[in-house]
C-alpha cells in the first residue's frame, strides 16, 4: 500500500540502534579461512537458489534473533522467509522455459530492511490497510491509533507487525510457523493478542498462508501478506504488460487521502473492471478521478467469491515469462496496489532499483476502515473466538 515507505522511517530509527550483527572479527576470520580452503564452492553452498546469504539475516533486533528460513518442494520451487516482520524475501518459480525466476521484491539483509522501511513481503497487522483518522470505537470505548499516513492509521501504525520479530515455532522442508504476542494497547490497539502465521509450500507450487489470532479483550484484527510481485523476475521492468483479473463486480472508491468514502460502486464501465484478464497498463492510463486519487490503483475490491477457497479471487500473468499467479482467499476483499510510490530510492536484491510500478501487490483482507463502517464485514475479535484468515498464492505457467 502507498505511503508506508516514508511514514515509517521515524519508527524504525527508534529501534535501529538495537541491531547487533552476529558476525564478529573472529567469525569473519574463520569464514575467510574456510573460504580460502574451499573456494567458491563453500560460498555457493551457503547461498539460497535466489542468491541470498543466510548469514546476512542473522541479527538481534529488540532482543530477539532474526534469521532466514528456506522452504522447498519437489519441483525445486524455493521460498525464503525471515521472521523480521514475517516476510517473504524471495520466491523462485519456473518460467515457461523451465528457468527459475525470483518473482518478489525484497532486500538482501536484515540491515537493508531496517535502513529502508517498507512492506516488502511482510505479514501485516494488527490491521492491514487504513483506519480513518486513526480512530475507532468498540463497545462504547473510543481508541486513538497512530496517524502515520495522511492523518489515518495505516498497517497497524508506526510499528506494525512488519517491524516486529516473530517467534519461530516450527520449521520443516516445506513449512514455517511464526507467532507474535501483541500486547494490550500496543500502537493503541486493545487486548493482548496472540497471532500465528503459517506458510506451507505445496507440491503444486502454491504458498498456503494461514493467519490465526486470539485475544483476552475485545479488539479488531485484519492481517494480510504484502508481497510485491514482479512475475518477469526483472524489477527493472514495469508491470504494464501484466494481464490481471479480479473476480469482483464492485469496489470501494477512495478520497485524495486514500481513505474509503463508504460507497460501494460497480466496476462496469470503469478502469476497475478486471472481471476478465486485462492488460494492466491499458487501465492505468485511463482518465479517471479514482486513479488520480490513488496515484494509480490502490483500491479494495469486493470479491464475488464469497470466501470460496476453490475459486480464484484474482490472477496476474506475465506474457514474457509465462508465469501466472492465482490468488485464493476466504476473505471478503482484496486490495490491489500497483507500486505507485516506488521511486528508485530503494536498492533491492542484486542491486536493482525499485522504480515506480515495478510490481503488483494483491492483499486479501477485510475492507479498509471496516471498524468505522459497521455495515461492512466485521473485523471484531472477542475473547473465546478465533480469528482465521487464509490466502493461497498459486503459481503455474502458460507456454
Amino acid at each position: 500500500l502507498a505511503g508506508l515507505q516514508t511514514s515509517s522511517q521515524s519508527a524504525v530509527s527508534n529501534f535501529q540502534t538495537l541491531i547487533i550483527m552476529k558476525s564478529s572479527v573472529l567469525s569473519v576470520f574463520v569464514l575467510g579461512a574456510l573460504m580460502a580452503c574451499t573456494g567458491n564452492k563453500k560460498e555457493e553452498l551457503q547461498m539460497t537458489a535466489s542468491g541470498l546469504q543466510p548469514e546476512n539475516f542473522k541479527a538481534v533486533v529488540d532482543g530477539k534473533n532474526t534469521g532466514l528460513y528456506t522452504l522447498k518442494n519437489k519441483n525445486d520451487m524455493e521460498v525464503c522467509v525471515t521472521n523480521f516482520g514475517g516476510r517473504i524475501v524471495s520466491i523462485m518459480v519456473p518460467d515457461k522455459d523451465g528457468n527459475m525466476r525470483d518473482v518478489v521484491l525484497g532486500f538482501e539483509s536484515i540491515k537493508d530492511y531496517i535502513d529502508y522501511p517498507s512492506d516488502f513481503g511482510a505479514s501485516i497487522g494488527r490491521y492491514a490497510n487504513r483506519i480513518g483518522n486513526g480512530q475507532f470505537s468498540l463497545d462504547g470505548v473510543k481508541y486513538q491509533l497512530p496517524q502515520n499516513n495522511y492523518g489515518h492509521c495505516l498497517h497497524g501504525g508506526f510499528k506494525g507487525f512488519q517491524y516486529v520479530i516473530y517467534d519461530v515455532m516450527k520449521v520443516s522442508d516445506n513449512e514455517i510457523k511464526l507467532s507474535y504476542l501483541a500486547k494490550d494497547m500496543e500502537e493503541g490497539f486493545p487486548g493482548n493478542v496472540t497471532c500465528t502465521v503459517s506458510m506451507t509450500l505445496t507440491n503444486d507450487n502454491a504458498i498456503n498462508i494461514n493467519y490465526e489470532a486470539e485475544t483476552d479483550k475485545p479488539t479488531i484484527i485484519n492481517m494480510t501478506n504484502h508481497s510485491y510481485f514482479n512475475l518477469d523476475g526483472k524489477p527493472e521492468k514495469g508491470n504494464s504488460d501484466y494481464l490481471m483479473m479480479v473476480n469482483a463486480s464492485n469496489y470501494t472508491p477512495i478520497d485524495s487521502t486514500f481513505m474509503t468514502t463508504g460507497e460501494i460502486l460497480p466496476v462496469e464501465g470503469t478502469p476497475f473492471d478486471f472481471r476478465k484478464p486485462v492488460r494492466l497498463g491499458d487501465k492505468l492510463i485511463e482518465e479517471c478521478e479514482q486513479l488520480k486519487n490513488g496515484h494509480g490503483i490502490d483500491h479494495n475490491w469486493i470479491l464475488d467469491t464469497e470466501g470460496n477457497l476453490n475459486t480464484a479471487c484474482a490472477s496476474l500473468e506475465s506474457t514474457e515469462s509465462g508465469i501466472k499467479l492465482e490468488v485464493f482467499t476466504n476473505e471478503p476483499g482484496i486490495q490491489v496496489y500497483t507500486g505507485n510510490f516506488l521511486d528508485g530510492t530503494q536498492i533491492g536484491k542484486k542491486g536493482i532499483k525499485y522504480n515506480c510500478r515495478a510490481a503488483v501487490c494483491l492483499e486479501t483482507q477485510k475492507y479498509p476502515d471496516t471498524p468505522n463502517k459497521p455495515e461492512w464485514p466485521s473485523c471484531i475479535l472477542r475473547p473465546g473466538e478465533k480469528y482465521n484468515s487464509n490466502t493461497i498464492f498459486k503459481f503455474s505457467v502458460n507456454k
